[in-house]
């Protein structure tokens, strides 16, 4: 694997994570330097910097689980907005970028917005990370109070649920309670790699029809 990081140049070869000890001002000047790019993806913790370069199936994975989430979503008749990529930043405490993010309670805090403050506005109802590389931490997503945060890991979806001052694993979701949905996404998954991914989201939208 190959990582250049240097005041003029970020390199990463996909699958590689790279953590660097830094402040806010360097985590700000790495994501200008960035721009508009999707990649190198670009977290910070206090005193740290961590940079990661997905591989392709990171963003397969992810696409596939958030078209779960929307056919679901459309099936129970719920209004929401989805996001991807989406940079979360508190000053001087936490930036992230979930793969995908999904507002369902409060789906209308978007609404005309180009940009959100989330030292004022609500945080997603609903993220979803895709760990390939130990890039994902939960508790990352403690100072933003996300109500649920999905992670797929080995395979597996995490579901957990934000409870007091904490995150603790549950069994259900509490936006999709009567759906089994680590079997629902493993059959996709198992079907996706016998067909393309549009002919199975039709398939699971014959399935789930929109109410």
């Amino acid at each position: 694997m190959i990582a250049i990081v240097t005041p003029e140049k970020i390199h990463l070869s996909p699958g590689t994570l790279v953590h660097l000890v830094g402040n806010w001002t360097d985590y700000q000047t790495f994501l200008e330097r960035k721009g508009e790019k999707p990649n190198p993806r670009i977290k910070y913790r206090q005193g740290e910097i961590l940079l990661m370069s997905p591989l392709p199936k990171h963003g397969r994975k992810a696409n596939i689980i958030a078209d779960v989430i929307k056919i679901l979503l459309d099936h129970l008749g719920k209004k929401y907005e989805a996001f991807t990529p989406i940079t979360m930043n508190l000053p001087e405490i936490s930036g992230i970028e979930p793969d995908y993010s999904f507002y369902i309670t409060n789906w209308q805090v978007t609404m005309g917005k180009d940009r959100l403050d989330w030292t004022k506005e609500p945080a997603p109802d609903l993220v979803l990370e895709i760990d390939v590389t130990s890039y994902t931490n939960v508790n990352d997503y403690l100072p933003y109070k996300v109500p649920e945060v999905w992670i797929y890991k080995n395979d597996q979806l995490l579901i957990y649920r934000f409870e007091t001052d904490s995150y603790s694993l549950v069994s259900d979701s509490i936006y999709f309670p009567n759906f089994n949905l680590s079997q629902l996404i493993a059959e996709y998954f198992e079907l996706a790699n016998q067909n393309s991914s549009s002919v199975v989201t039709n398939l699971f939208r014959k399935r789930f029809p929109c109410s």
